[in-house]
C-alpha cells in the first residue's frame, strides 16, 4: 500500500447550508494530508474555497495500491463527507480526482 495525497475539485452550485463547510472539514479530519511529509511541507488544507468563485477543492490522504484506486477512494470519501455535511451531490458536483503527492516511507 502507498499513501497518496489526492485533490478532489468541485463546485458549489447552491450555497452550502450554514456550518456545512466546517462539518465537511470535520468529517474529513481523519484523512487530513497534514499527517504526510508532503502535506506538512506544502501546508495543505483539507478544504480550499476559491475566493470570488463557487469552486472548491478537497485534499486528503488515501492509502491504496494504485493511483486509480486512490482516486476512487478519495472521491467516495468526499461524497460521504458532503452527504454528512448536508450537501447533496447535485448541489456540489465533483470533478476528477488528481494525485497531487505520493508519500514515500
Amino acid at each position: 500500500m502507498t499513501t497518496f495525497v489526492v485533490t478532489v475539485p468541485g463546485t458549489f452550485l447552491d450555497a452550502p447550508p450554514e456550518g456545512a463547510q466546517e462539518a465537511l472539514v470535520r468529517a474529513l479530519r481523519p484523512v487530513d494530508p497534514q499527517g504526510t511529509e508532503f502535506g506538512e511541507a506544502e501546508h495543505l488544507d483539507i478544504l480550499t474555497v476559491y475566493e470570488g468563485t463557487a469552486a472548491f477543492s478537497l485534499r486528503l490522504e488515501v492509502a491504496a495500491d494504485t493511483k486509480a484506486a486512490a482516486g476512487e477512494s478519495a472521491r467516495d470519501l468526499v461524497g460521504q463527507a458532503l452527504h454528512a455535511a448536508g450537501i447533496g451531490p447535485k448541489s456540489a458536483p465533483l470533478g476528477e480526482p488528481v494525485i497531487t503527492g505520493i508519500d514515500a516511507d
